[in-house]
């Protein structure tokens, strides 16, 4: 028996206005519903502190403005269809992996969490280095490839349907929804 926890990663406002699919937020909003409602932890990652200290030296990182993706940037609210509720852990990424240089290791493990549904954007991104790292550090995966987006659409399917396989259980968010009962 495995105690999961769904990973919702990066859907801050600035992030999800650029998604294409209409659909994904609300698909997303069933996502945590579903688990709230089966007793699965919802877990948040979203980035970075004021200032931006730890990207100065990271090419994909480093253009960033000052103060985005910061408290106070309406830009960095998560999403409203999948707002955290109170208790809820939120935890502030420094770099593309929600693990680099986060709490996120301890938060899960002080749940006594060892299976991730990893959700988010983007695939090519978040969600990628976060399942490389998870899987090194001896977690059960689950990536719902619906629940996940990126800016090109072929690289999201060539991560789906053939890199996460090796590591992970790859569904969508109804069939994970329909086996949570």
């Amino acid at each position: 028996m495995t105690n999961p926890a769904l990973l919702v990663m990066d859907v801050q406002r600035a992030i999800t206005e650029r998604v294409p699919d209409p659909d994904y937020t609300p698909r997303l909003a069933r996502a945590v519903t579903a688990a709230r409602a089966a007793g699965v932890p919802v877990v948040y990652v979203v980035g970075f502190r004021p200032g931006h200290p730890e990207t100065r030296s990271s090419r994909m990182f480093s253009a960033l403005p000052e103060g985005a993706f910061t408290e106070g940037d309406p830009g960095a609210a998560i999403h409203p269809d999948v707002a955290p509720r109170p208790g809820e852990s939120i935890v502030t990424k420094k770099r593309v992996s929600a693990f680099a240089g986060s709490d996120l290791d301890l938060v899960l493990r002080g749940g006594g969490i060892d299976h991730l549904v990893l959700t988010g954007l983007a695939t090519s991104g978040v969600v990628l280095s976060t399942l490389r790292q998870a899987a090194d550090l001896d977690f059960r995966l689950t990536v719902l490839a619906d629940g996940c987006g990126d800016a090109d659409p072929e690289v999201h399917r060539v991560l789906t349907e053939k890199v996460f396989p090796r590591q992970a259980d790859v569904t969508t968010v109804d069939a994970w929804i329909s086996g949570l009962g």
